[in-house]
C-alpha cells in the first residue's frame, strides 16, 4: 500500500512538472520577443482596417517569427473586428501578446514631421498629405474650396499663410479637419500681441507679412539680406512704387527656373505681376518660413529703392537709392548673365 501510493506520489509530482515545463514553454513564447528586427519598424493601419494586409505587413516588415501564434492571440482577444486605425511602432523586444495589445488598445505612436521650404500649395499637398492618412486628395479638397478656406479667416489665394513652417508631432490618423484646425492654432499662436503690433505699425495684416516674406525668400538666397531686401520693399509700398519684384514674374508664369526675365515675361497679365499692378499680389508666391517672416517685421530701415544680383552669382544683393546706381548695378549683372551664356 506504501508503495503504491509512492508511485501515485511520483506520478503526480511527474505530472506536475511536465504541465509546469509544457506551460512554461508556451508562456515563453508569448512572452519572448516575436519579430526578427534589430530596430523599431512602423505599421500603418488606414481606414481599410484590413486585417489580412496587417499579417502581410507584420511578415514582411516587423518579420514575426511566429505568424500563427499571432494570430492565435488575437483571435483570442477578438482583435480582428476591433481594428484601430493609426501608426504603430514595433520595437525589437517586443512580444506577440504585446503587440496585439498594442494595436487592440489603439496605443499608436505620433508622427513627427518637418515642412518647410515648400514653394506651391501643390507642394504643401503633396508634402503634407503624403505623411498623414488623410491623403493628398482630401487635403486638397479642403484648402481649394473657398467656403472652408473663409472659415478659417482666408481665400484659396491666402490660405497657405496659415501653414506656418515648423517640426510638428501629430497622430497619423488625424482627420483633415483636425489638422487644419491644428494648423489655425498654430498660425495664432505665432501671432503674438508684440508680433501683430509690428505688422500694424508697418502698416501690414498677417497675411500682407506672409505674401511679402514670400516675395523675400524668392528674391535672396541668403538670409542676411531679408531685412534688408523687406526694407527695400516697403519703401517701395509707402512710397506707391510698382515692387517690380522678379519672383513675381516667375510665379505669374509659373516658371521659377528663369534666371533671367524677358520682356514677354513682363507682359504677363496677372494679378501676380508687380510689374504691371501695384501693391501686394493678391497671396504668397511660395510658404514663408519663420526667419522670412520675421525679417518682415523686424526689416532694416534704410533708404534703398533698387535692387539686383550681385553679379558674382552668391545669391546676395546689390542695392541702390537712385535709379542711375541701380542701372550701373543691373549692367554688372547683365554682363555676368552674357558672358556665362545664361539666356
Amino acid at each position: 500500500m506504501k508503495h503504491k501510493t509512492k508511485q501515485l506520489l511520483i506520478f503526480i509530482i511527474l505530472i506536475i512538472i511536465l504541465s509546469g515545463g509544457i506551460a512554461g514553454y508556451y508562456y515563453f513564447r508569448i512572452i519572448s520577443p516575436g519579430f526578427d528586427i534589430k530596430e523599431p519598424v512602423s505599421i500603418y493601419i488606414d481606414e481599410k482596417k484590413d486585417y489580412d494586409k496587417l499579417l502581410s505587413d507584420l511578415e514582411t516588415v516587423a518579420h514575426i517569427k511566429n505568424p500563427a501564434l499571432f494570430q492565435k492571440l488575437a483571435a483570442s482577444m477578438h482583435y480582428e473586428n476591433n481594428m484601430l486605425t493609426g501608426r504603430y511602432v514595433i520595437s525589437p523586444s517586443m512580444s506577440c501578446l504585446s503587440t496585439v495589445r498594442m494595436f487592440r488598445n489603439g496605443q499608436q505612436t505620433p508622427v513627427k514631421f518637418t515642412f518647410n521650404n515648400i514653394r506651391l500649395k501643390t507642394d504643401l499637398i503633396e508634402r503634407v498629405g503624403g505623411q498623414l492618412m488623410f491623403g493628398r486628395e482630401r487635403l486638397s479638397e479642403k484648402i481649394n474650396d473657398p467656403e472652408i478656406c473663409e472659415s478659417f479667416g482666408f481665400d484659396t489665394a491666402t490660405i497657405v499663410s496659415m501653414f506656418i513652417t515648423d517640426t510638428y508631432e501629430m497622430y497619423w490618423n488625424i482627420s483633415v479637419n483636425k489638422f487644419l484646425e491644428r494648423m489655425k492654432k498654430e498660425y495664432d499662436r505665432f501671432w503674438t500681441p508684440e508680433r501683430l503690433e509690428k505688422a500694424k505699425n508697418i502698416p501690414l495684416t498677417p497675411v500682407q507679412v506672409a505674401v511679402l516674406a514670400s516675395i523675400v525668400e524668392e528674391e535672396t538666397a541668403d538670409k542676411a539680406d531679408y531685412a534688408m531686401v523687406a526694407g527695400l520693399y516697403i519703401n517701395r509700398l509707402r512710397k506707391g512704387m510698382l515692387l517690380q519684384a522678379d519672383p513675381t514674374v516667375k510665379f505669374a508664369v509659373g516658371d521659377f527656373s528663369l534666371r533671367r526675365i524677358l520682356y514677354a515675361h513682363l507682359d504677363v497679365d496677372s494679378p501676380y505681376n508687380t510689374y504691371k499692378y501695384s501693391g501686394l499680389p493678391p497671396g504668397p508666391i511660395r510658404i514663408p518660413s519663420i526667419s522670412g517672416m520675421d525679417a518682415v517685421l523686424n526689416y532694416t530701415h534704410h533708404n534703398y529703392l533698387y535692387m539686383t544680383a550681385k553679379e558674382d552669382f552668391s545669391g546676395r544683393t546689390n542695392f541702390a537709392v537712385t535709379h542711375a546706381e541701380h542701372l550701373q548695378n543691373a549692367r554688372k549683372y547683365r554682363n555676368a548673365l552674357n558672358k556665362n551664356n545664361i539666356r
